[in-house]
């Protein structure tokens, strides 16, 4: 029996466009018998897939087990259900769930068929935001608001003195209540940056005042302690309008994302703002090489200390750093910088707050005029907030709009889906452990609405933006989450590791270093659905908050405070600190996964924790901020952790390790301490013993010829003792007999030596003999290769680092392997 066996969500009951007749609405599917299971009647509908040709999305491909062209004939869905599920051609496993499958991809393309029969399709569906909340048309000002529960309804606000008595609203037949105000003269009818509401009568007789829903700003008095936020009538004149001057940067071929939160980024204990978060982080993001910004609180929220996750107002940006056009320079200048950027897609939940939030609208009508589901199965009671009911039709338009809102309004490059698990089960993974069974995930457990809704969501934003990156934040491990929607899965392009940190935690709490299984870590790592790409983390913005500690706050502690002097000789504390710093941190980067993310502050090792300003603090900023000035004190060892950030993010931007197929583990070695492994063309030593180091210790690789030092966390220039030569050669010697892996070395067909100190990490690329031998090309004994202009812009002032690579072989090498 599968889960959620509600009705598709159809035009009956919700407003659909605007001009549709009632005859078109009340049109019903048949129904008809698939299984087990009740399911919507085959039709001929056109199939999304990724797939491309000149860069653009196919928009008919049929649906098969792999899609190769985008002129594949539309068909019917029946008669491919009966052959192949393409998902199931790369886990077979899945195969005795194909029943769940076939009704989830049915559900999901009926829905698709009624978008296209009532909406114009899925893409014109999601301009929702042209018809509801304010818009201009025709000399006016219209605004619409889907409120079928409401009894009467005014709108309220600065341009009438709060006094709706004139500008009552009329409420048609599907409950989307409207009204014109027209402009008089050169005086638009309602003054721009003026305050709005929503005034309506519900069943009781009681009036409220709501926020619109569709708001495109909402701001608060900051003078009045906990004053309701008022909806902001937004539309400057063209002179004040921000204009994008830079094309979105190029998809990276794996994103390395820096997870940042504008309020809190501000040396100074305050609300930093969208400008000076432009004008001064985004300059140090790029300058460690990363390629790709996450912005959390973006989406307005009443309550701060909620990081952003108690979403009250879906289409404004949050106004304490700025209004929208300010955000609109940050993600401009992001694009200047050469940096995507990301936006916390919160569609998981929403406030509860009734005052400022969408749960106003909420006065305990049905499922089917309100946003979210009705009682228990609307709450979630961990986070006090309310559940959306994905099988409503204006949920659907609300939620997909918001994000067609986001991308072409402010130009950003994807999303990071928040509460993805809440979202794909019942349960919402409450008191849920996930073992790996495959029943865990397609059961009645499943919220397959939700399923539907996550498909409609990635096929629109990769039909809009081809190049979009979509993660999902989800601790299941569900099979199918980020395979293609073509394929019958969901479509997301990465998951976050999220079991990552929770290791790292474990080791640190409850485990002393000698008791650090090699074998635990690397299978911690890599454990892992290779055909779908997942980012890593040691540390995010969870293992930063109150109650918890960053990685370096937890190695070293109250030592932070005053032994990071480099006019002192560093404590065991803070040496051992800083370098499982390195090493937790790179190791996680180079075998965890497919892109990379770190929070923001943390490749420097910020001591403390966050908390944001609150009653029990006394609504102090002190730890709500980002100490920039520890890094940038010369004489601190915080330099040292910065340094290697930036070193490792360059080595991926040079050998493009994350983005390579080839991650062989070829030992794990309890006895000394020590993991060796491949990725891409690089071969990696993690030396963890906390005592010992090993000369002439002996590492497998694949390729035969020349190794050298490409990365040595022992370097100087990461406070390191410097003990591993960046000049020596090291030659391979071959191992075995070709070809027959049991008699190889570690399985490997050739092997060098070399020197391993303890707690270190050292990374080797193999240098092309026919080649001359290069310089030194370690990113550890290399100044900077990057500047900051006059204009704050990055520029290269050398050939990197590590340059050599083109010419030494080491690229091709690689393109060889990927091949």
């Amino acid at each position: 029996m599968l889960a959620s066996l509600d009705l598709l969500a159809t035009p009956s009951t919700g407003s659909l466009s605007l001009s549709s007749t009632k005859d078109a609405r009340n049109k019903q599917p048949k129904v008809v018998n698939f299984g087990s299971q009740k399911l919507l009647g085959s039709r001929r509908i056109k199939f999304p897939s990724r797939s491309s040709r000149n860069g653009k999305v196919g928009r008919c491909s049929s649906i098969s087990a792999v899609v190769t062209d985008d002129s594949s004939t539309i068909t019917d869905l029946d008669e491919e259900m009966e052959q192949q599920i393409g998902i199931l051609n790369t886990d077979p496993g899945l195969a005795p769930y194909k029943d769940h499958f076939k009704y989830r991809i049915k559900k999901y393309v009926d829905q698709l068929e009624l978008l296209e029969q009532h909406e114009g399709g899925l893409e014109e569906f999601a301009r929702g935001y042209s018809k509801f909340g304010f818009n201009r048309e025709d000399g006016g000002v219209v605004y619409r608001e889907w409120a079928p529960a409401a009894q009467d309804a005014q709108l309220i606000g600065d341009f009438n003195g709060w006094d709706g008595s004139n500008h009552k609203m009329e409420k048609n037949q599907f409950g989307v209540w409207s009204i014109k105000i027209p402009d008089s003269g050169e005086t638009p009818a309602i003054p721009h940056n003026s305050r709005v509401k929503f005034r309506f009568k519900h069943g009781d007789g009681v009036w409220m005042d709501r926020i619109p829903a569709w708001i495109k700003y909402a701001t608060v008095d900051p003078e009045n302690f906990a004053a309701p936020y008022d909806g902001v009538y937004w539309e400057p004149p063209a002179a004040e309008r921000y204009q994008f001057k830079h094309p979105r940067p190029p998809k990276p071929e794996a994103p390395r994302i820096y997870e940042a939160h504008v309020g809190m980024s501000s040396t100074e204990p305050r609300i930093n703002s969208y400008r000076e978060f432009a004008d001064n982080v985004l300059p140090r993001i790029r300058e460690n090489n990363y390629n790709t910004v996450q912005l959390m609180a973006v989406m307005e929220h009443s309550y701060y200390a909620s990081f952003g996750y108690h979403v009250t107002n879906f289409f404004a940006v949050s106004s304490r750093s700025g209004t929208p056009e300010d955000l609109k320079y940050l993600i401009d200048k992001a694009h200047e910088l050469g940096l995507r950027v990301l936006m916390d897609a919160v569609h998981s939940h929403a406030s509860n707050n009734v005052t400022d939030g969408l749960n106003g609208f909420d006065v305990g009508q049905s499922a089917q005029e309100s946003y979210f589901h009705p009682g228990e199965r609307g709450y979630h009671k961990l986070w006090d907030s309310k559940l959306f009911n994905y099988a409503n039709w204006e949920v659907l338009r609300f939620l997909l709009s918001n994000l067609r809102w986001w991308l072409e309004e402010f130009n950003f490059d994807g999303f990071r889906f928040d509460g993805v698990t809440s979202m794909l089960y019942h349960h919402q993974g409450i008191n849920t452990t996930f073992t790996g069974n495959y029943i865990e995930y397609f059961s009645e457990a499943t919220d397959v609405d939700a399923v539907v809704y996550m498909m409609l969501a990635n096929s629109l934003v990769h039909n809009i933006l081809p190049d979009a990156i979509v993660i999902a934040e989800d601790v299941s491990g569900m099979p199918g989450l980020c395979r293609p929607v073509f394929e019958w899965g969901i479509g997301f392009d990465y998951r976050l590791a999220m079991g990552i940190p929770d290791k790292w935690i474990d080791f640190l709490k409850n485990k002393s270093d000698k008791d650090w299984s090699m074998k635990e870590i690397s299978l911690s790592l890599t454990n892992r659905r290779y055909s779908e790409k997942c980012v890593s983390y040691a540390e995010s913005h969870d293992q930063s908050i109150v109650g918890d500690k960053t990685i370096a706050f937890a190695l070293m502690d109250q030592e932070m405070y005053t032994g990071m002097s480099c006019l002192t000789e560093a404590s065991p504390t803070i040496e051992r600190g800083i370098a499982l710093h390195k090493m937790i941190h790179f190791i996680t980067m180079a075998l965890g996964g497919e892109g990379y993310l770190n929070f923001m502050g943390n490749e420097f090792g910020h001591p403390e924790w966050i908390d944001f300003p609150r009653e029990g603090n006394d609504w102090s900023y002190d730890k709500c901020r980002r100490q920039w000035n520890l890094v940038d004190t010369d004489h601190l060892r915080y330099k040292y952790m910065n340094a290697f950030d930036r070193a490792m993010n360059l080595l991926d931007e040079k050998f493009k390790f994350l983005s390579s197929a080839k991650q062989i583990v070829s030992s794990a070695d309890e006895e000394h301490k020590v993991i060796v492994f491949e990725r891409g063309d690089l071969v990696f030593v993690f030396n963890f013993h906390p005592e010992d180091t090993y000369e002439g210790y002996k590492v497998g690789c694949d390729l035969p010829g020349k190794y050298r030092v490409a990365l040595d966390s022992d370097a100087l220039d990461f406070g390191g003792r410097g003990r591993v030569g960046h000049d020596v050669d090291h030659f391979t010697s071959p191992e075995g007999i070709p070809g027959v892996p049991e008699t190889n070395f570690n399985n490997r067909p050739n092997s060098f030596k070399m020197l391993s100190p303890s707690r270190t990490c050292v990374v080797y690329y193999r240098v092309d003999e026919g080649e001359e031998e290069k310089s030194n090309i370690n990113v550890g004994s290399v100044d900077d290769s990057l500047a900051i202009d006059d204009n704050g812009v990055i520029v290269k002032v050398e050939e990197e680092i590590i340059g050599a690579l083109e010419e030494g072989g080491a690229l091709e090498e690689r393109e060889k392997w990927d091949e």
